[in-house]
């Protein structure tokens, strides 16, 4: 070690010649890159070797003055280049494992910056703000998860901090992945080293070019490492070499452990502030920096009269902050000191002069990782000459595993006289899903009845959403918007069409009454003896919820809980509604309900959703199956029939839909952890026909009750299994009529209505013995100048096509224009 603390050569050897001779790996750049980084051979398939830091306080002890500096300087270096302003508005990311305590100590030295560092461990309760992937490394998911899920959403510069900045790939996509949901002007990379190849040189600069925005680049040292041809076979093949030629394999490298293990005592009462994070996994603010820094003379003080002689503080993965500042307050004390991390990372130990990794100890993981139970490593720690070791864990890491034999503790006490437990409490966020809104309720938000349904979203009404519908249809069939970032303006419907509705509805209603009964009864007969929740989707849904839950009273006296959330094709369900029903209610009892389906995508979103919701870390136990008033697409296996009919409430939009909007999901009024948002429409109250629809439909509940009885005994015996016949119907018309994408065919009466109620209509299809249900379709297709086709060959009522204007599919299978 020289005399400023930096472990970089034993007798003036390189920590990287050992590979370097036997790999013809090369490090060329700075003079002062050698005394950073050293090498070794990583035990993993997608690179051979690994840079190791000198001055991270990772895999090679090191003063813990010189790690924090090191960090602290960078910010200062950072905070110069903004400016006091820019800094304030700025958030410093780090990134798991390995930078979690440099990007910490960036913060610092910036000092008017939160901070937040990625994870690989899923925290229940807490919402995910994002997530990336790092391609080269052993653990590859990072997630993101603030306390306050308004921190990433800002506009000011965001500092992103790595160890080094190789290929720049983990970097970028970051950018790219938080860019999309929060566009910044500004980002500034962090590093300790560039080590970029001369073909990743001008990446940078392009990709500021290409997401409109600045990217700085801020590091201590400059380089490249030149990788011969094969490298990554030949050091697979070395390693292989090295451990099979050593019978103990990694164990060999080790100093014979001491013939008594030495002392395990644990430090109570350290006094770690209350309320201020162990580190950044949820967020990290300049007022808990001040907090801390007050308090950590004191935990030093306390923590003193448990350490002798030569002393190393060992944190714990990602836990590398906290354990570091405890040990630069004990350094500051006079305590010959060095500081280190366990990791995840595997790494080949081989005891070379030359070789940066010289011991390992191996021990299972201890803090009940959600991806399953594994090796964990110590590097340098064996053959250090420390006589006492202070492993700082975070409380969830303080688990029987760390004591057991072939524990972290005993491992490392078979290699000093003395080991300190301290456990730092681990951070469990304010915020969670019971601090959430209740749900909106009428007269309020809607026009329905406070007790007919809970809205699980969040009111946007003074928010100006509204755009022309050419003008919508443009921006989303040509990519530059999605169609839930913005609403149509509301169609007012004339008097005659009016006079349709009022007409419609007196001839179906006793039709309707008749499904909303067979769905219920069939829900409930399933779902016995249990209650079930019912959860519609907002907003074609959600009148058909209020009557299954008014069915259900009336003819059971049951009352069913009904909630209504938001779910956006091409972006899943509400996830944060999702965890409030969860919080409240057992998922297993929740029942997704539905207007209609026409070809099944709402049914395959909501699958996907679901799943990837789950295997995001949340609550499982959700059906993704959904019951629906009408199946005319076969999708799904609870309905109430399969008949393609009039649903009147499909004629019109929020007028029978409480006076609520469509769902609006955009991320600059939606955070990662609000409910997505609509708008309550107090200025139609005079149209609003929201009730007037559930109660005419509901009168009818008598006069179809034993016809319900037989068709549910009929149904519940038969096979309901989904044939998808609607989706393939809709695949050959987009092909027919030269549309190709399916996702501008609309098939069923009421996703029809919605085509020339919302969209830009191109043609509506129609089956010759339609009838009267299609009295309003062929109306609104007058007043907008829409051609009505007769098809033979249809097996829905009608079809809605979309105008592919601006689609690939402007021109028809015949090559000619479809626009004029």
């Amino acid at each position: 070690m020289d005399a400023d603390g930096t472990v970089d050569a034993v007798d003036g050897v390189w920590s990287g010649t050992w590979v370097a001779d036997r790999l013809g790996v090369e490090l060329t750049g700075d003079a002062e890159l050698t005394d950073l980084l050293g090498l070794a051979l990583r035990r993993n398939p997608k690179r051979a070797h690994l840079l190791v830091s000198n001055v991270l306080g990772k895999h090679v002890p090191q003063r813990p003055s010189v790690v924090w500096r090191t960090g602290h300087d960078l910010g200062v270096r950072v905070r110069e280049l903004l400016g006091d302003e820019a800094a304030r508005r700025s958030v410093v990311l780090g990134y798991a494992e390995t930078a979690t305590g440099l990007g910490h100590s960036v913060a610092d030295g910036l000092a008017l910056a939160p901070y937040l560092h990625s994870t690989r461990r899923p925290v229940a309760g807490v919402a995910r703000a994002g997530g990336f992937e790092e391609s080269h490394s052993h653990a590859t998911s990072h997630l993101l998860l603030p306390e306050n899920p308004r921190l990433l959403a800002g506009d000011g510069p965001l500092v992103l901090v790595d160890d080094e900045f190789s290929t720049g790939n983990t970097v970028l996509n970051t950018i790219r992945v938080l860019h999309e949901l929060h566009a910044r002007e500004r980002y500034v990379i962090v590093a300790l080293v560039d080590m970029r190849s001369p073909d990743d040189q001008g990446r940078l600069a392009a990709f500021a070019q290409e997401i409109g925005a600045r990217v700085d680049l801020i590091v201590s040292a400059r380089g490249t490492v030149r990788l011969p041809d094969g490298v990554l076979e030949k050091g697979q093949a070395l390693v292989a070499a090295y451990e099979k030629s050593h019978a103990e394999s990694a164990a060999a490298a080790l100093p014979r452990p001491r013939r008594t293990r030495g002392e395990i005592v644990r430090v109570a009462g350290l006094g770690w502030p209350e309320g201020v994070p162990d580190g950044g996994r949820h967020g990290f603010g300049p007022e808990h920096r001040e907090r801390l820094e007050a308090a950590l003379p004191a935990m030093a003080e306390r923590l003193a009269p448990h350490v002798r002689g030569r002393v190393l503080v060992l944190g714990n993965e990602e836990l590398m902050y906290a354990p570091l500042r405890l040990a630069t307050a004990l350094e500051a004390t006079g305590t010959d000191i060095v500081y280190s991390t366990t990791t995840r990372s595997p790494v080949l130990a081989v005891d070379d002069p030359g070789y940066a990794i010289r011991t390992r100890l191996v021990f299972p993981a201890h803090d009940a990782p959600a991806d399953g139970p594994g090796e964990r490593f110590a590097y340098n720690v064996a053959g250090g000459g420390f006589d006492t070791v202070v492993v700082v864990l975070d409380s969830a890491g303080d688990t029987a595993e760390l004591a057991a034999p072939g524990g972290l503790l005993e491992r490392v006490a078979e290699h000093t006289a003395r080991v300190v437990v301290v456990v730092v409490p681990s951070y469990i966020p304010e915020r969670s899903v019971m601090s959430l809104p209740e749900p909106l309720r009428g007269p309020a938000f809607s026009s329905y009845a406070p007790d007919e349904v809970g809205w699980l979203l969040q009111d946007l009404s003074d928010v100006r959403l509204e755009a022309p519908t050419e003008e919508r249809e443009e921006a989303i069939q040509s990519g530059g918007a999605h169609y839930a970032e913005s609403l149509p303006v509301e169609y007012q419907p004339s008097e005659q069409y009016q006079g349709l509705f009022h007409a419609a509805l007196d001839t179906s209603a006793g039709r309707i009454a008749r499904a909303v009964g067979v769905v219920t009864e069939t829900v409930l007969a399933e779902r016995a003896p249990r209650r079930p929740v019912l959860v519609s989707l907002a907003r074609a849904g959600t009148p058909v919820g209020v009557l299954m839950r008014r069915w259900a009273l009336d003819r059971h006296g049951v009352e069913l809980p009904h909630y209504a959330v938001s779910i956006v094709r091409g972006r899943g369900i509400d996830a944060t509604a999702l965890r409030w029903l969860a919080a409240h209610h057992d998922p297993a009892d929740v029942v997704f309900v539905d207007g209609w389906t026409g070809k099944g995508a709402i049914t395959r979103e909501l699958a996907t959703a679901i799943e990837e919701f789950e295997a995001g870390g949340g609550p499982r136990g959700f059906d993704p199956e959904i019951a629906v008033l009408a199946d005319p697409g076969s999708c799904v296996r609870t309905y109430g029939t399969r008949e393609d009919f009039l649903i009147p409430s499909a004629c019109l939009n929020s007028t029978v839909s409480g006076l609520i909007s469509r769902t609006v999901l955009r991320a600059d009024l939606v955070g990662p952890d609000d409910f997505h948002g609509a708008k309550f429409y107090r200025e139609l109250a005079g149209s609003d026909v929201s009730v007037r629809f559930l109660d005419a439909i509901q009168e009818r509940f008598d006069g179809v009750a034993d016809a319900v009885d037989a068709d549910v005994k009929e149904l519940l015996g038969a096979d309901r299994t989904p044939t998808w016949e609607g989706w393939a119907a809709v695949e050959r018309i987009s092909e027919e009529y030269g549309i190709h994408d399916v996702n501008l065919v609309k098939p069923g009466v009421g996703e029809t209505t919605r085509v020339l109620l919302r969209r830009v209509p191109w043609k509506i299809l129609a089956r010759a013995d339609a009838g009267a249900d299609l009295d309003h379709v062929r109306l609104l297709a007058e007043q907008r100048g829409v051609p009505v086709e007769v098809v033979d060959e249809l097996p829905y009522t009608c079809v809605g096509l979309i105008h592919p204007r601006f689609t690939r599919g402007a021109t028809g299978a015949d090559g000619k224009a479809v626009a004029q």
